[in-house]
C-alpha cells in the first residue's frame, strides 16, 4: 500500500510539473494595448502603438513573478492627427517632458483558474500610484497570452488638466485593455 502512495504521489507530481510553465519577455509585435473613454458623451477608441516590457513569470511560482512595461507616450493614437497632437501637449502627457509611461509590478497573486491580481506601480507625467490589475492567462502552443484590464482616473496623473479638467467634456475614467504576449522559455 506503501508503494502504491508512493507511486501515485510521485506520478502526481510530474504531471504537475510537466504542466508548470515559464514565461519570460513580452513580444510587443503580437501585444496591444488600447483604451476607451468618453467624450462629449460618445465612445472613443485609442491605442499606444510602441511599448516594451519584460516579464518573468512561472506558473508553479507565480508569487515571483515579475513585470515591467515602458509605454512611449508619443505613439497614441485616439484616431485623428488633430487629437494626438492634442493629447502630445502639457496640459495632456506632456510627451516632451515626460515621454514614457511606465507599470511595474510588485506583487502577483493566484486567483486560481488561471487568473491572476498583479499589483504594482504606474507612473505617468511623473506621479505614480498603486494600479492593480486583473489578469487571466491563455495558453496556447507554447505561449502566454497576459489578458488583463484597469480603470485609469486621468485625474490621478493630471491628464488633461486646464479646459480639460473635471468630466464635463472628456471622462475622468479611462478603461485600459492589454494583451501581453510571452513565449515560454
Amino acid at each position: 500500500m506503501k508503494r502504491r502512495l508512493l507511486g501515485l504521489t510521485l506520478v502526481l507530481g510530474c504531471i504537475a510539473s510537466a504542466q508548470a510553465v515559464e514565461y519570460k519577455d513580452v513580444n510587443p509585435t503580437a501585444s496591444q494595448i488600447t483604451f476607451t473613454y468618453k467624450q462629449l458623451g460618445q465612445q472613443v477608441y485609442g491605442t499606444f502603438g510602441q511599448f516594451e516590457g519584460t516579464l518573468t513569470f512561472d506558473t508553479r511560482k507565480p508569487e515571483a513573478g515579475h513585470a515591467l512595461l515602458k509605454i512611449q507616450l508619443a505613439s497614441i493614437n485616439a484616431g485623428s492627427d488633430d487629437a494626438n497632437d492634442t493629447l502630445q501637449r502639457a496640459s495632456w502627457f506632456d510627451t516632451a517632458t515626460y515621454p514614457v509611461g511606465v507599470y511595474e509590478s510588485t506583487a502577483v497573486k493566484a486567483l486560481g483558474d488561471n487568473r491572476f491580481k498583479i499589483s504594482g506601480n504606474l507612473t505617468i507625467k511623473g506621479t505614480t500610484r498603486p494600479v492593480d490589475v486583473q489578469v487571466l492567462l491563455k495558453e496556447l502552443d507554447g505561449i502566454g497570452i497576459f489578458d488583463g484590464e484597469f480603470t485609469l482616473k486621468r485625474g490621478d496623473f493630471k491628464i488633461g488638466e486646464g479646459e480639460w479638467a473635471g468630466n464635463s467634456v472628456v471622462s475622468n475614467d479611462i478603461r485600459i485593455k492589454f494583451k501581453m504576449v510571452a513565449p515560454q522559455r
